[in-house]
C-alpha cells in the first residue's frame, strides 16, 4: 500500500448514499493520491485500513480525515485532539436544511468544507467549495445488448419500463409515483414500473399499503417492488429502463438521475436536491414541482406516449453526463482540496 495521505471513514455498515460515494470515488482518487477508507461495510477490493490503524498512524506528517457524517466528524476530532494524530479535518455536506446546533459546532471545527451543491453550501454558514457529484461512466453505461438484458429480466420488447431506486419511504415520493402509475397504466398496457430499495421496519406499513393499492388495482404484474438488490444488479436494472423517476419530497443531492442518465435513460424528477442542476428540463427529462402528483402524472404521460422523444432524451442525457458529470472531475476537484490542506 502506498503512503497514506487521506483517510475516508465510513462509519455505517449498510449501503447508503454516503457509502456509495466513498465506494465509487476512492478507486478513482487512489490513482491521484494515497487514499484509504476505514470502517465497516465496504467491499474488500477498496483500499482500506482498520479503524485501529487510522487511530495510530505515525505523527510524522499531516494527513486528511475526510468525514461525510456527524459521527465521522466526532471521530476526527477525537483522533486529533485526544489521540494527537496529525489530521486535517474535512467535511462534505449534502444537506439542504439548517443544521442542528451540535452539527454546526462540529462544522466550525473543520479545516475545510465541501458542499455537493450551491443549495447545500448556503446552509453551512461558513465558506465551502462546491463540488457536484459525478458518475463513473465505466460502470454506468448503456447495455451492450439491451434487448438480451431486458429479456433476461423478464421484460417484453415493447414494454416501457420506469424505474425508481432508493429506500422505499415517503421522503422519496414513492407514493406519489405510485399514484401517477395507478392513473396512467390502465390506458397504457406497455408501461411497467419497478421499485428497488430497502424497506426499513419503520416503513413496512407504508410499503404494505402501497402493495395493497397495487393489488386492488390489478397491477401487481406491472408494478413490482424488487427490494434491496446487489450493486451489480442495480446497474443492470438501470440499463434495462426506458425512463427513471425521482419524485422525492426532499433530497440532499440525489445521485440516481445521474446514474440513470449515464445509462442513457431520461428522468422525471421533482425540483429538490441538485436535480435542477443535473436535469435539463425537456431535453434530458422533466422537472416538476415538489409533491405535485398531477404534474408528475402529466410529465410521465408525455414521456410514456412519445417513444422518439424519450429515445432522443436518453441520448442527450448520456451526452450531458459525459460532458459535465464524469466522476474523474469530481475526484480531481476533491484531491485539489486534499493537496491544499496537506500543503
Amino acid at each position: 500500500m502506498p503512503d497514506i495521505d487521506v483517510v475516508a471513514p465510513n462509519l455505517k455498515r449498510r449501503l447508503s448514499g454516503v457509502t456509495a460515494t466513498v465506494v465509487r470515488l476512492i478507486p478513482v482518487q487512489a490513482r491521484m493520491i494515497g487514499i484509504v477508507a476505514t470502517g465497516p461495510g465496504l467491499p474488500p477490493e477498496l483500499p482500506h485500513i482498520p479503524l485501529s490503524r487510522a487511530a495510530t498512524l505515525p505523527r510524522d506528517r499531516w494527513r486528511v480525515w475526510h468525514a461525510r457524517r456527524n459521527t465521522e466528524m466526532v471521530l476526527g476530532l477525537l483522533l486529533r485532539h485526544v489521540l494527537r494524530r496529525r489530521y486535517r479535518l474535512l467535511f462534505t455536506s449534502a444537506a439542504q436544511r439548517r443544521h442542528k446546533r451540535f452539527t454546526r459546532w462540529l462544522i466550525r471545527r473543520q479545516d475545510a468544507l465541501i458542499a455537493t451543491s450551491p443549495q447545500a453550501a448556503s446552509y453551512l454558514e461558513l465558506p465551502a467549495t462546491v463540488i457536484l457529484h459525478g458518475v463513473d461512466l465505466s460502470v454506468f453505461h448503456p447495455a451492450p445488448d439491451r434487448a438480451a438484458l431486458r429479456a433476461e429480466l423478464g421484460f417484453a420488447p415493447d414494454d416501457i419500463v420506469i424505474g425508481c431506486f432508493g429506500r422505499v419511504r415517503a421522503q422519496k415520493g414513492v407514493d406519489l409515483l405510485m399514484q401517477a402509475a395507478l392513473r396512467l397504466f390502465p390506458d397504457r398496457p406497455r408501461a411497467k414500473l419497478i421499485f428497488s430499495g430497502r424497506v426499513t421496519a419503520d416503513n413496512q406499513a407504508f410499503a404494505d399499503d402501497l402493495q395493497a393499492q397495487i393489488a386492488a388495482a390489478g397491477l401487481s404484474d406491472r408494478i413490482r417492488f424488487l427490494g434491496e438488490v446487489p450493486w451489480e444488479q442495480v446497474v443492470r436494472n438501470y440499463q434495462s429502463l426506458d425512463l427513471f423517476a425521482a419524485p422525492a419530497r426532499w433530497e440532499g443531492f440525489g445521485l440516481t438521475p445521474l446514474e440513470a442518465a449515464a445509462c442513457g435513460v431520461p428522468t422525471v424528477a421533482a425540483r429538490v436536491g441538485a436535480y435542477e442542476t443535473l436535469i435539463r428540463d425537456g431535453e434530458t427529462g422533466s422537472l416538476v414541482a415538489r409533491e405535485d402528483a398531477d404534474a408528475l402524472t402529466e410529465a410521465l404521460a408525455y414521456w410514456l406516449d412519445n417513444d422518439a422523444a424519450r429515445a432522443q432524451a436518453g441520448h442527450s442525457a448520456r451526452a450531458h453526463v459525459q460532458a459535465n458529470h464524469a466522476i474523474e472531475g469530481e475526484a480531481q476537484a476533491i484531491v485539489q482540496i486534499y493537496r491544499k490542506l496537506l500543503s
